[in-house]
């Protein structure tokens, strides 16, 4: 064997020995097993951190996502108001035929100012349903009695709505509601119900929100003093509920009207939707309406609200546009026929009852103080 080759053996023979000292614990130096040790705490370290954190955002083994969004201060100013005896100037009234299929014409202002159905004083505003024509008259109202559905005439992006509710229909066969929503681009730019009952309207107050698919309240944390109902929010599911929330009785109806009502406050931003009902008198002075607080309005120091839909698995931005204020008061229709049998009102059908008793519907009117839009500076 040459030099050359012996050299090569030899490094061979060198290398070899590395390796299998490598690979071999019990020939490690202390360095080795230092380095050895680092690494492998490093590993778990990583491992632990993902999955504390991937709990952290999905809620760990109860399957609710515990993320939640930061509702911070925004400084609103006022963009529009709706009070006094030009309260109705900034409505259209629709007089199509009712897509919820309800027993009623909706009226224009002259039928309205005919019968009484729409008229405003410096401090109120009243919406109601006709309770002058019975079975005897020509016309009657066996095709559907008069009442009333107003559009605002300006459509709306995020924002903080206040209303200053004196009064809320409610009675037997009524659906009425104050509603934002895009009636031309229905469902794609989303609905948010503020103000909803059927008949006898005993059961609180019901928010909901309408959506094109994509948009969910289920598995999500949620901070609200209502209770929640259905979870999904796509139109499709259950027959166009929506996803949910009931406020106690006082928080509607003949227990609201006894109070002398309340201000409804509504925030619309990306972070989520949520929807707060005081009484009339509480110590939450939440507006600069009339005679109701002064300064510009600051959500973030009004506690729990009774509604709360946050933006966790809900694009806010994606499913809710160019908003216009409804109030409407439907008769029978969808809502409150399924529901009819077991409403305790009467062995007659809703529509019979709608056309045959209009005294029934004296408790079924809006009265209004002021509306009020504010917007993010």
């Amino acid at each position: 064997m040459g030099r050359s080759d012996a050299r090569a053996s030899s490094h061979e023979y060198g290398h070899e020995a590395q390796e299998r000292l490598w690979w071999n614990p019990l020939t490690w130096t202390r360095r080795i097993w230092l380095i050895v040790f680092t690494v492998i705490i490093l590993i778990v370290v990583a491992v632990v951190g993902a999955v504390v954190g991937v709990r952290a955002t999905r809620g760990g083994d109860d399957g609710i996502d515990d993320s939640y969004p930061d509702y911070f201060k925004l400084n609103y100013t006022l963009a529009d108001t709706y009070s006094g005896t030009t309260f109705f100037d900034k409505f259209t009234y629709f007089r199509d035929v009712d897509p919820a299929r309800g027993h009623v014409h909706y009226v224009d202002p002259e039928y309205a100012g005919w019968f009484n159905l729409t008229y405003a004083t410096e401090a109120t505003a009243i919406v109601k349903v006709d309770t002058t024509v019975g079975p005897g008259d020509e016309p009657d109202a066996s095709t559907g009695r008069f009442t009333v559905r107003l559009e605002s005439k300006t459509q709306y992006g995020p924002g903080l709505f206040l209303f200053d509710v004196k009064h809320t229909p409610h009675g037997c066969a009524t659906w009425p509601a104050l509603w934002l929503a895009d009636p031309n681009n229905w469902p794609f730019n989303g609905e948010i119900d503020i103000m909803e009952a059927v008949n006898q309207a005993t059961t609180g107050n019901l928010m909901a929100l309408h959506t094109t698919e994509g948009c969910t309240m289920e598995n999500v944390r949620r901070e609200l003093t209502g209770v929640p109902g259905q979870g999904d929010c796509h139109n499709a599911t259950n027959y166009n509920t929506g996803c949910t929330v009931t406020g106690p009785p006082a928080t509607y109806g003949a227990e609201f009207n006894r109070g002398g009502g309340g201000i409804v406050a509504l925030e619309w931003r990306r972070e989520g939707i949520r929807v707060w009902v005081f009484p009339r008198g509480s110590a939450s002075a939440v507006t600069k309406l009339p005679g109701i607080g002064d300064g510009a309005p600051d959500p973030s120091t009004w506690g729990t609200p009774l509604a709360d839909f946050p933006a966790t698995r809900c694009d806010m931005d994606k499913h809710f546009r160019n908003q216009s204020i409804i109030v409407n008061i439907d008769l029978c229709g969808y809502f409150t026929e399924a529901v009819w049998e077991s409403s305790g009102c009467s062995p007659k059908t809703c529509r019979d009852y709608v056309t045959e008793t209009p005294s029934a519907f004296k408790d079924a009117y809006w009265e209004f103080g002021a509306f009020q839009v504010w917007q993010a500076a």
